[in-house]
């Protein structure tokens, strides 16, 4: 069985990604052989990286705060991450790029998807998010689901955010698809070595 973590990648008040970050755990509960996992940034609160030695680097001390251990040990039991996350700036939210940069080999050989939405659909944050995980050892696919503005802009004006996040359920089915094939394929590999 993998266990596929979706990370909610924003902790803004009144923040969206509340809403696809369930849509796609629910399709995530639907499948077969998936422990789903919930790691919500909210329950998180991890100060700015700010540690002397990279989480990379082998013989590191352990982590001093209670809260990026947590983080840490549950990475770890992951074998694949959804990443829902707005885009910023082009880019993604500085608390998620801060969570992701506390660890390091607990990320390694690990498959990772992504649900974005903002300008551009979010395209441009996972772009840079994807060049975060290829150095992180992390195997992004191809597949990803970029909500549209209009479903965006529903949330703020009080539409039905779920008929747009619904309009997107063929294009989640194949990146979950691709996802669970690619961490139970990791998951194999990573127990022979």
């Amino acid at each position: 069985m993998s266990v596929i973590s979706v990370i909610v990648g924003s902790v803004r008040e009144g923040r969206f990604a509340e809403k696809p970050a369930k849509w796609i755990f629910e399709h995530l509960k639907k499948r077969d052989g998936v422990d789903a996992r919930w790691l919500d940034l909210r329950d998180f609160p991890m100060p700015f990286f700010d540690q002397p030695i990279s989480p990379g680097m082998p013989g590191r001390p352990p982590y001093e705060h209670a809260v990026v251990r947590q983080w840490t040990a549950a990475i770890a039991v992951s074998d694949g991450f959804i990443f829902v996350t707005p885009e910023y700036n082009h880019g993604p939210p500085a608390v998620l790029k801060n969570a992701i940069d506390w660890v390091y080999p607990e990320w390694n050989r690990k498959a990772a998807a992504f649900v974005s939405y903002g300008s551009a659909g979010g395209a441009r944050g996972v772009q840079q998010l994807r060049l975060s995980a290829i150095e992180l050892q992390l195997a992004p696919i191809r597949f990803s689901v970029h909500v549209p503005v209009a479903t965006l802009y529903a949330h703020f004006q009080g539409g039905d955010v779920a008929k747009g996040l619904n309009e997107l359920n063929s294009g989640a089915s194949t990146m979950l698809d691709h996802l669970l094939w690619w961490s139970e394929a990791l998951r194999v590999a990573r127990s022979k070595s």
